[in-house]
């Protein structure tokens, strides 16, 4: 549940943001109405853009059965992992001048294709969140049942209104909580589900190697643990189970499983000093 409510709270309120932006900076053009209806039009679009995808990747799930749904499931998470890791790159790089280029985005569209350059700008923009939103809550969303399905998509609603209060907050300024105080901890989380995310994929592998004909060695490596801390901290209840969903925390680690949260976490560091180095110093 707070997995989803995470997710659907952060991406959310992204997309709040380049609505608002947009609106903003359409309620002081000459054509305001069509302009308008152009920009909800996009947003209907875009959100229909997500819909379908979540449809398309729900009916793929279904369709392939056996190994080569587990395979198909193994590598949306490990995407959703990879989405995250370009979506802080992305905003790290222009997050600074976001709204200055996406008004000047606005405004070539408007002058180079009228209403229905607004339409497609506002679909593009809305439709890349929610399909961000897509791909990692049926990353996030996978081993649910029951309950806990239930749980998860009650997860999503909480965060989609939980969404629109803090936008109405960040909008309104306040020292406390700023967008750069909001972006700043939406980072750390992200990553944080990254690693999560990309431990869920390298688990769901594993299970279909330990099927296949492989040497030895290679059932060490995926399916052998280095060591069992659960006695102090069990990945499966309290404390451990919050760090197993939000940090990728395993009481019984391989060393498949260790390599590859290393490997990330030194990718994370390389792309954050690149990404850092290249960002714009302006500010809106």
């Amino acid at each position: 549940m707070n997995q989803s409510l995470f997710i659907v709270w952060r991406e959310s309120v992204e997309a709040l943001l380049v609505i608002g932006i947009l609106h903003a900076w359409i309620s002081q053009q000459a054509e305001r109405s069509r302009a308008m209806a152009c920009l909800w039009g996009g947003v209907v679009l875009g959100l229909g853009l997500s819909g379908a995808l979540a449809l398309t990747i729900l009916f793929a799930g279904e369709w392939l059965a056996g190994a080569a749904g587990e395979w198909f499931q193994a590598a949306l998470v490990l995407l959703a992992s990879l989405l995250i890791l370009q979506m802080v790159g992305w905003m790290r790089r222009h997050g600074r001048t976001f709204k200055r280029d996406l008004q000047q985005a606005a405004g070539s569209q408007l002058k180079r294709n009228g209403g229905l350059g607004l339409l497609l700008l506002a679909m593009l923009a809305v439709g890349r969140e929610g399909s961000e939103t897509v791909v990692f809550l049926y990353g996030l969303g996978l081993h649910k049942h029951g309950a806990a399905l239930w749980q998860f998509a009650l997860g999503g609603v909480l965060g989609l209104g939980l969404a629109v209060l803090t936008f109405m907050a960040l909008q309104a300024g306040s020292r406390l909580l700023s967008w750069r105080h909001f972006f700043s901890f939406s980072e750390i989380v992200l990553l944080l589900l990254g690693a999560a995310l990309l431990v869920a994929g390298l688990d769901r592998i594993s299970g279909q190697l330990m099927a296949m004909d492989l040497p030895e060695q290679v059932y060490g490596w995926f399916g052998d643990a280095l060591w069992d801390s659960s006695a102090g901290l069990d990945d499966a209840s309290g404390l451990g189970a919050i760090l197993a969903n939000f940090a990728g925390y395993r009481a019984m680690p391989s060393l498949a499983t260790i390599s590859a949260l290393a490997g990330y976490w030194t990718l994370v560091a390389f792309w954050l000093r690149r990404t850092s180095a290249t960002a714009s110093p302006c500010r809106n």
